[in-house]
C-alpha cells in the first residue's frame, strides 16, 4: 500500500504521491507508471482524476515532478499540477520556503506562494519562455488558422468569435489533437476573447480529454492573444473550473497565478 493525496488546481485533479518517503519510493521504482496511472484516474474503479503526480526529490532543485496522463502517457509539464506540487512541499514541511525551484521534463520552474496563516492561498509560476508561431490546418471543413505555442509541452490555440460547445470541442478536440499534423498529439485550445483583460477558454488536453482547466494551455492562449495586440499583457483567463491569471511580456518568460486545493488523503495497493 501506498499513500497519496488527491490535490486539484481549479478541478483539474491529480493524484499525488509523495516519493521523498523512502519506502514509496521504492514501491514506485518498481511499479509499471502507466498502468498505475490509468488505474488511479478511472473514475469508477480507482480514485478518479486527470493523471497521476509524483514528487521526488532532486539534486537540480527543491522537488521533481513527474506526471502522467489519465491514459497512462507522461506529460512533460502541467501548470495547474505544479501549483499544487508547491503546496504540498511547503504545507509537509520538505520545503519551507515561499519561493523554491521544480525539475520537471519541460525544465526547472520557479515558483512563489501566497501564504494565509500557515496555508497555501496561490502560487505564481515562472512557466519559461514560449515559442509561438502562426499555423493552420487542414480539415473537413477547410483550412483553418491557429496558433501553435510551446510551452514546454504542445498547444493548438483556435479563436472564436463565441465559445463552442461541448459536442463541438470534444469532437474537433479529438479530432485535432490526435491529427497527423502533430505526430506526437497536442493540447486543443478553443478561446473567445471577451475583451482587453479577459477570455474564456476550453481545453482539450492530449491523452485525457477535456479538463476543468488547463495551466499551460491558458498561457499558450494568453501569449498568442497578447502576441496578436488583442488584449493587455496581463488577462484573467476564465476556464470551467474557475480563473487563473496570466502575464506575458514579448520576449520574458510567461507566469501564471492560480490556486491549488487539496480534496483528500488515502491508500492504494499496488497489487491488483
Amino acid at each position: 500500500m501506498v499513500h497519496f493525496i488527491k490535490m486539484h488546481g481549479l478541478g483539474n485533479d491529480y493524484v499525488y504521491i509523495d516519493c521523498f518517503v523512502k519506502t514509496t519510493a521504492e514501491i514506485i521504482a518498481k511499479a509499471d507508471l502507466a498502468k498505475l496511472a490509468r488505474r488511479v484516474s478511472d473514475r469508477h474503479r480507482g480514485v478518479g482524476s486527470d493523471g497521476l503526480v509524483l514528487i521526488l526529490p532532486s539534486d537540480k532543485a527543491d522537488a521533481r515532478m513527474r506526471m502522467f496522463n489519465a491514459d497512462g502517457t507522461e506529460a512533460q509539464m502541467c501548470g495547474n499540477a505544479i501549483r499544487c506540487v508547491g503546496k504540498y512541499l511547503y504545507e509537509s514541511g520538505l520545503c519551507t520556503q515561499t519561493r523554491m525551484t521544480i525539475d520537471t521534463l519541460a525544465g526547472i520552474r520557479e515558483l512563489r506562494l501566497d501564504i494565509t496563516a500557515g496555508k497555501v492561498r496561490e502560487v505564481t509560476v515562472g512557466m519559461g519562455a514560449p515559442r509561438i508561431e502562426e499555423n493552420s490546418i487542414d480539415l473537413e471543413t477547410g483550412t483553418v488558422p491557429f496558433w501553435n505555442v510551446n510551452m514546454g509541452n504542445p498547444h493548438a490555440v483556435f479563436f472564436y468569435d463565441w465559445m463552442v460547445t461541448t459536442s463541438t470541442m470534444l469532437t474537433l478536440g479529438e479530432k485535432i489533437g490526435t491529427h497527423p499534423h502533430f505526430p506526437e498529439g497536442t493540447n486543443v485550445e478553443f478561446a473567445c476573447i471577451r475583451n482587453r483583460q479577459e477570455i474564456d477558454l476550453r481545453v482539450w488536453e492530449r491523452g485525457t480529454g477535456e479538463t476543468m482547466a488547463c495551466g499551460t494551455g491558458a498561457c499558450a492562449t494568453a501569449v498568442a492573444a497578447i502576441r496578436q495586440g488583442k488584449t493587455e499583457e496581463k488577462v484573467t483567463i476564465h476556464l470551467p473550473g474557475g480563473d487563473l491569471t496570466i502575464q506575458w511580456q514579448p520576449g520574458e518568460q510567461v507566469y501564471m497565478t492560480g490556486p491549488a486545493e487539496e480534496v483528500f488523503r488515502g491508500e492504494i495497493g499496488l497489487v491488483e
